[in-house]
């Protein structure tokens, strides 16, 4: 390995340390979280839209996502590995055959829209196995939430299954005593 490599690598290494890089390419959907300051104070902005490029070159990647904001097209540039940047959600998955959308610069409404890609069979599997560690967590605590509805639902419809039975059975007694 060359020297130059080896300083990028120890770089990229010190620059993820404290945070996850999901794995995404152009067409999928992104929400940038990142640290503005203004004067003094610093907070974080979200710059949600679909990712046109990527470049892959090791401490210098970077990557472009467009938005459409109030009828205008704004791309901003972000630099992989910066420490501007707080994190990355990758928000869908698009289906895309090139890795340059540049062509979504002169289209508008229905026509600038990307299909989802659906995962079928073992695409899935490595699907999951691509996630990231973040991503496995949110999905088994939604997951879990789901769970914990679906039994509340089932109990709910347990309890009017027994209550429309007492009501049932009330009705056909009153019935009988008033045509005796």
């Amino acid at each position: 390995m060359d020297m130059i490599e080896q300083i990028e690598s120890e770089q990229i290494e010190k620059l993820t340390a404290d945070k996850t890089i999901p794995q995404f390419a152009a067409g999928d959907t992104l929400r940038v979280h990142v640290k503005v300051v203004e004067g003094t104070r610093e907070r974080i902005q979200i710059f949600e839209g679909v990712c046109i490029a990527r470049k892959n070159a090791r401490v210098n990647s970077s990557f472009t996502v467009r938005k459409i904001s109030y009828g205008e097209g704004v791309e901003r540039v972000f630099s992989l590995y910066s420490p501007r940047i707080d994190k990355i959600e990758v928000e869908r998955r698009g289906q895309v055959r090139r890795a340059k959308l540049y062509y979504l610069r002169g289209r508008t409404g229905k026509r600038a829209r990307i299909a989802e890609k659906i995962i079928h069979g073992d695409g899935a599997a490595k699907a999951k196995e691509v996630a990231t560690a973040a991503d496995f967590e949110a999905a088994e605590m939604e997951a879990a939430v789901s769970d914990t509805t679906q039994e509340k639902e089932n109990a709910s419809e347990e309890t009017a299954a027994v209550e429309t039975e007492e009501k049932t059975e009330k009705t056909p007694k009153k019935a009988e005593n008033k045509t005796d």
